[in-house]
């Protein structure tokens, strides 16, 4: 049996889920006809208290859509210089809006207040103009953290005093929310805008919703046609999305337990310098020196485990919807067996599609 902890995107829907899927019924969305996309919207709206929403076939569409319906050509946007905006969005940021970005450097990820106070540009000529804040909740970079509520109010308040817009890459903002206790609500008030995945721990096979204002969602929809994104019987996959948050959030406190379970097995491995504080479900372990994550990697692909590298130095596990306790056993019971000998041999080699 292979064990894939790759990403929590590697699911696969359930039979509910699918059976959901085959009943939705269906319309035209580009007209606004879809009435499962439109119960989908409706849910994910009313979940976080905000006005509306709108249904995007990934959450780096509905990130891309959401920076270029805040800002204008030139201006500039603060993130976290670990951001998913930033590194992994091929570059759309400045493709898609013409932005810039002020990057800071946040404790895993998680920038402050009083950071982005202090790197909010004077109105003046020779400095673009700063129009959006942009958090990651939880930040994938930084081991799955999440921002504290706090921080994020401080945050609120900063932004609505210097007149900037604040948005949030919520990818896995509901791990956040389970893992918190947390009332989505909450980040209705605090966010103007949230990208919300439901293709990562909350299961669907495929999409994203955009939250925030009727304005906003109005000028969104527009740029979602302009960039491909108008799908048309989309309410069979829609179908998924509703099930997921209906249904798959709760058990996140599943996958945060397991993530703790593998944290504890991965510190005794002798290959193991360190691992990064397991808030959620995403479990970040430094190797030791002398050992590339490359080569971890293909040791523990081998063992019939799979896992990304972060890095030279570091391998990422997240667990998820189709890992369950079974699999937990399974992995706890091969790391041992990983050895130094392994992965100095491992070392020299490469898996198919390595580069």
């Amino acid at each position: 049996m292979i064990i894939d902890l790759r990403s929590d995107t590697v699911t696969r829907p359930t039979p509910a889920m699918l059976q959901a899927m085959t009943q939705a019924q269906v319309g035209d969305d580009v007209f606004g006809e879809d009435p499962t996309v439109n119960a989908l919207q409706d849910f994910a709206a009313e979940l976080f208290g905000m006005e509306a929403a709108l249904y995007c076939s990934s959450g780096t569409q509905t990130n891309q859509i959401a920076i270029n319906v805040h800002t204008r050509p030139g201006d500039e946007v603060i993130c976290a210089n670990i951001s998913h905006i930033y590194l992994y969005e091929g570059g759309g940021v400045a493709q898609n809006s013409g932005v810039s970005m002020r990057l800071l450097e946040g404790d895993r990820g998680r920038i402050t207040a009083a950071q982005i106070l202090a790197n909010i540009n004077a109105d003046d000529a020779h400095y673009p103009h700063t129009t959006l804040v942009s958090l990651e909740n939880t930040m994938n970079k930084g081991g799955g953290a999440c921002y504290s509520l706090n921080e994020l109010k401080a945050i609120r308040e900063v932004c609505t005093q210097k007149g900037l817009k604040l948005h949030c890459d919520g990818a896995r903002l509901m791990n956040a929310v389970v893992a918190q206790g947390i009332d989505p609500k909450e980040f209705g008030t605090i966010f103007d805008t949230i990208s919300l995945c439901l293709s990562k721990g909350l299961g669907a096979p495929v999409g994203s919703v955009l939250l925030g204002s009727k304005d906003f969602i109005y000028r969104a929809h527009r740029r979602r046609k302009s960039l491909g994104g108008g799908m048309r019987q989309a309410g069979f996959i829609a179908a998924a999305g509703l099930y997921a948050l209906q249904h798959n959030v709760e058990r996140l406190t599943e996958d945060h337990r397991r993530a703790q379970v593998i944290g504890k097995a991965l510190k005794s491995c002798e290959w193991v310098k360190a691992i990064m504080p397991i808030d959620t479900n995403i479990v970040i372990a430094e190797m030791q020196e002398g050992i590339p994550s490359s080569a971890a990697m293909i040791a523990l692909a081998k063992a019939g485990v799979k896992c990304f590298t972060f890095g030279n130095d570091k391998i990422r596990l997240v667990t998820h919807l189709d890992f369950d306790d079974v699999q937990l056993d399974q992995l706890v019971a091969i790391l041992p067996s990983i050895t130094r000998e392994k992965l100095h041999a491992a070392a020299a080699e490469r898996l198919p599609g390595m580069y």
